[in-house]
């Protein structure tokens, strides 16, 4: 059998390098296989290593970025730690007042919006008719406590189409909170 496999694909080979016209000579004399075509898994192997290492990537350039805004203000949280245990899609780091100064990539994948459409306005442009106001209300009220939460809320996206968001928020702070940072991904 291993002998075999290895003279099919000797064939494969030595019938790939034949012109078209050598090939009508002795395709007559070739006899068909009888096997089943098996699918490109190598392919799809590859590819999904390198969509995950491209992800890599991105979060470590995020995560780069991030570190340098806490360089420049002095922020005293570890966020390492912060990103090591919290999955995202959507970064958006906003001023004591909740104007954003940044956002990454992955915000403007999941809300359609552009980065410099969204630098300076708070996060509230994303909330429309779907988002409640009991949501709204409990974020806002978390933010005032000053502490790390979570909170599942409807956003809009610029197209007006409605997708709901898991949002962790943390305070970034240098004696007292100068920054807050949004770890977002979209749940179902």
């Amino acid at each position: 059998m291993k002998h075999d496999l290895a003279a099919m694909n000797s064939l494969d080979i030595y019938l790939s390098n034949l012109t078209n016209e050598e090939y009508d000579k002795i395709k007559h004399k070739i006899g068909t296989r009888k096997s089943k075509s098996m699918p490109l898994l190598s392919w799809d192997i590859y590819r999904d290593g390198y969509h995950k290492r491209m992800t890599e990537a991105k979060k470590r350039i995020e995560l780069e970025t991030v570190l340098s805004f806490a360089k420049e203000f002095n922020w005293q949280n570890d966020l390492e730690i912060a990103f090591s245990e919290n999955d995202y899609e959507a970064l958006i780091i906003t001023d004591k007042n909740q104007n954003i100064i940044w956002v990454n990539d992955g915000f403007t994948s999941m809300t359609g919006y552009s980065k410099s459409f969204a630098l300076n306005k708070t996060p509230g442009f994303l909330q429309g008719e779907k988002t409640s106001s009991s949501s709204k209300a409990r974020i806002k009220s978390k933010i005032e406590l000053n502490k790390p939460f979570k909170e599942v809320i409807v956003n809009h996206r610029k197209d007006n189409s409605i997708y709901k968001c898991e949002v962790k928020i943390i305070p970034l702070y240098y004696k007292e909170t100068t920054h807050f940072i949004a770890l977002e991904k979209k749940v179902v």
